[in-house]
């Protein structure tokens, strides 16, 4: 394993490290594990470093992988389509796209909800959850991201989080989801039963599903978890299943920032 920490990036201090808290996504038969890059943001062990264009370049590689080219990545604007928990307007964004029956995911699914528990209460940081499930890896996985739509349509954004918490608290950390349960949550979460059933065997959201799949791709995503935090015009991303520890300092510092900006 190699770390490159870069100390001389006055103002910022820049951490990059091997990510080994992240489901790869499927290319080939031979995987490598991709590179992560969490980013210093002001004199911290862990944050993120900011650019208008978002653009991340992988330093450091292990010895079966080949360093990446920087590439241009685009994330599609939060809008009126994706399921926000929190204030939709927070000035900081998380948009992670994520696989239900990943097992990093599902720890990072508990982060986040502490991080929303300590930040959503206050309005300053909105988490948005998007569909990346990775077939190869977890064949019933595109089926439950559909299913989460169908929840979403029928009984609205809390009830797709709710379902979404179902998911991932009703299994071991390894253990695939039981697909028998989907009705089930999906009533729990608020949802007609019949309808969801119908939805769900209408395949009506297998696009859209594809579709995340796309733009999560486009935005850079190379396996899951894999989270872009946005504040204004800038982005950075959190790659893999980073601990609360680590997310709460990045959260921390700029929260801090922009209270020493609305205070200046």
């Amino acid at each position: 394993m190699v770390y490159n920490c870069v100390s001389d990036f006055t103002p910022f201090y820049l951490l990059i490290t091997i990510s080994l808290f992240m489901e790869p996504r499927p290319t080939t038969p031979s995987i490598a594990i991709p590179v992560a890059i969490v980013i210093g943001f002001g004199m911290i062990a862990a944050a993120i470093f900011f650019s208008g264009s978002g653009n991340t370049q992988p330093a450091a590689v292990t010895k079966d992988a080949a360093p990446e080219t920087t590439k241009e990545t685009t994330v599609r604007p939060v809008d009126d389509t994706d399921y926000i928990r929190g204030n939709p307007n927070a000035p900081i964004l998380v948009i992670e796209y994520s696989d239900y029956d990943c097992p990093f995911c599902k720890n990072f699914h508990d982060t986040m909800n502490q991080i929303m528990e300590e930040y959503g209460v206050t309005g300053k940081v909105g988490w948005v959850y998007r569909q990346f499930p990775l077939e190869q890896l977890h064949p019933n996985a595109p089926r439950i991201s559909e299913a989460a739509y169908c929840v979403g349509e029928l009984a609205g954004g809390d009830a797709y989080w709710k379902f979404s918490d179902l998911i991932f608290n009703e299994r071991e950390i390894n253990a695939p989801t039981n697909m028998t349960r989907l009705p089930e949550f999906a009533e729990t979460a608020g949802a007609d039963k019949a309808k969801f059933n119908e939805c769900l065997n209408s395949g009506k959201f297998k696009d859209k599903v594809a579709q995340s799949i796309n733009e999560g791709v486009a935005a850079g995503a190379q396996g899951t978890p894999y989270s872009i935090v946005t504040v204004g015009g800038q982005q950075a991303v959190i790659n893999g299943a980073q601990p609360y520890t680590v997310v709460k300092q990045i959260i921390d510092n700029l929260v801090a920032q922009l209270d020493g900006q609305a205070g200046s």
